[in-house]
């Protein structure tokens, strides 16, 4: 029995302490901190991408390749390359879009463009990875921390009619996003891959 006891006390101690999980909503905010702080000294961001497009009633995916552009705090370039070349760039309200089969770039200005406006909004949030807008606009579920990973829920009302919801994961150190995922209701998505992400480096101002 003497010795029963003597085990029972030596598996106890070696066992050490039994921490409480942290609480998950803790847990997001906490990693919704670190990633703003991280990504605070970004002044520029410079990457390839691929991007593909599963469409679910094809059983097929289709796979495009190009260069993301942002410098801070509002001048962005999306930029195709393969297999047609089109693209936008964005310059505070007013921007340019183009594709190789229509010629010459067009003018626009958001203000009047819902559409490029919603485009603009999102991947301006997540290049400054600006966590006020972003809790506006979605509810936030934290999937993973190695690497982290956010699976965000549309708040807006209609938006579940084009969008189930996203998963954004973001490079071990935390200061920009590395892959992007977008599901949407019928089945169909399309998950891009940035890679050979430049910060902070000086670009061409003709790039915007």
């Amino acid at each position: 029995m003497k010795r029963l006891v003597l085990l029972l006390a030596l598996l106890l101690a070696w066992s050490g302490p039994v921490l409480a999980a942290e609480d998950p909503g803790l847990a997001l905010d906490r990693i919704l901190t670190e990633l703003e702080r991280s990504a605070a000294g970004i002044e520029t961001l410079a990457s390839d991408f691929v991007q593909e497009k599963h469409l679910e009633m094809f059983q097929e995916t289709l796979v495009s390749r190009g260069r993301f552009y942002f410098s801070k705090p509002d001048k962005l370039r999306w930029e195709m390359t393969e297999p047609v070349a089109s693209g936008f760039l964005l310059n505070g309200d007013s921007g340019q879009r183009w594709h190789e089969r229509a010629g010459a770039a067009v003018p626009f200005d958001i203000a009047r463009e819902p559409g490029m406006r919603l485009i603009a909004e999102q991947l301006l949030a997540w290049a400054r990875v600006d966590i006020v807008w972003l809790v506006q606009q979605y509810r936030m579920t934290l999937v993973s921390e190695t690497p982290v990973t956010l699976k965000l829920v549309p708040l807006q009302a209609g938006a579940e009619a084009f969008l189930d919801y996203l998963q954004i994961s973001f490079d071990p150190q935390r200061r920009h996003v590395e892959t992007v995922e977008v599901h949407e209701p019928g089945g169909d998505s399309t998950r891009i891959v940035f890679s050979g992400t430049e910060l902070n480096q000086p670009l061409d101002p003709a790039l915007f």
